[in-house]
């Protein structure tokens, strides 16, 4: 009888998404799959909802791969699949499609349905096959997830719903899968869907873990994908001064801010003004001018007139922020924003993509600035 076990994954989204399909890719090599990009048995697709245009590219990521190979098995995973089970949409070109609860189970489900009598490969085994597809490891640096799930539930994000109730990994438990892979290390990358939520359920902080890793580890650089606002409290900055000499922290932050309009940031639900935000990031900058500042921001939520885009203009030219990365508002069923809709008035397409353009050439004109100093 023939068994299948070839595989290739593919991660839309966010960088906890890519750790995840780096995890399940390990989990597969251990049962020895093999990695194959031409032939897979498996197409496994970690997926993303956070926009309209982010399920769309999902969606055609599907059915490009149902015509590429007509005989793969496809295995949808992430948020994207959680919400198209939770919305009962089926999609013929899908064998498996399986909610973020399930995700860690899609080895177990495979071997179940697919393969029999399979043996772990020792750890000796297993170090020979990870590096081929994965570009952070071979280059040195390796993402952990530390956490899952969100409990800020922000009016326009989809997120806390489809990842569920916030769940932290210990940090003896983060430390120790940093250590076994420690001599093949330069940088780890700690991802996670609200960095403010680490700990909560654990009685542990974030401070705890960077404190913990920077003892218990030699790795040269340690980084976060993103820092969530809430995160950056005056000890954590007090905390950020402290280990500066280490040199071992890498000064970047992304902080995904959203909007630099005190109005549309209370549409939003997040629980900051603007002035409290920059006043954070011109902290960050004061305590070590060489740190780089990223972020998020939205245009054309519900609400957002010219006035208030202005607002957010103003904001970002002023404020230390040095990257910025731009989304345009897509209604997302089931959040507070999509009942906003129906009371606020909604930017057009056209005025969402001219608003767009307008941060993206800021973006530009910052970016060329700190360059050429």
């Amino acid at each position: 009888m023939f068994m299948k076990r070839t595989f290739y994954s593919f991660s839309f989204g966010c960088r906890v998404n890519e750790a995840e399909k780096i995890a399940l890719d390990k989990k597969l090599l251990a049962l020895d799959y093999k990695w194959d990009e031409f032939h897979p048995d498996f197409y496994i697709i970690n997926s993303c909802a956070v926009t309209g245009k982010a399920e769309r590219e999902v969606r055609q990521h599907i059915y490009q791969t149902r015509k590429k190979f007509p005989e793969t098995i496809i295995v949808v995973t992430g948020c994207a699949a959680t919400s198209w089970k939770q919305q009962n949409i089926q999609i013929t070109e899908i064998d498996y499609l399986i909610e973020n609860t399930k995700k860690d189970k899609i080895p177990e489900i495979l071997s179940q349905n697919h393969l029999s009598g399979l043996q772990i490969q020792s750890p000796k085994d297993k170090k020979n096959t990870i590096n081929i597809h994965d570009k952070f490891i071979s280059s040195g640096r390796r993402m952990i997830k530390i956490q899952d799930g969100c409990d800020r539930f922000c009016s326009y994000c989809i997120v806390a719903t489809l990842r569920g109730k916030p769940q932290s990994r210990s940090i003896e438990n983060i430390v120790k899968e940093i250590q076994a892979n420690e001599s093949e290390t330069q940088e780890i990358i700690l991802t996670a869907i609200n960095t403010e939520c680490f700990g909560k359920d654990t009685g542990e902080t974030l401070i705890g873990l960077i404190q913990a890793i920077l003892k218990n580890t030699t790795i040269p650089v340690i980084s976060f994908g993103s820092i969530h606002p809430w995160s950056i409290t005056d000890e954590f900055l007090s905390f950020y001064t402290s280990i500066l000499s280490t040199n071992r922290f890498l000064p970047f932050f992304h902080i995904p801010i959203q909007s630099g309009s005190d109005t549309i940031l209370r549409l939003m639900n997040r629980g900051y003004t603007s002035d409290e935000i920059k006043n954070t990031v011109i902290k960050l900058k004061t305590i070590n001018p060489n740190t780089i500042i990223g972020t998020d921001i939205i245009v054309g939520f519900p609400g957002e007139t010219d006035r208030e885009f202005q607002e957010t203009y103003d904001f970002l030219q002023t404020s230390p922020i040095d990257k910025i990365h731009v989304f345009r508002f897509s209604p997302r069923i089931g959040t507070a924003a999509e009942k906003l809709r129906k009371i606020y008035k909604e930017p057009t397409p056209i005025e969402k993509r001219e608003r767009s353009a307008k941060l993206i050439k800021l973006h530009e004109l910052k970016n060329s600035l700190r360059t050429t100093t």
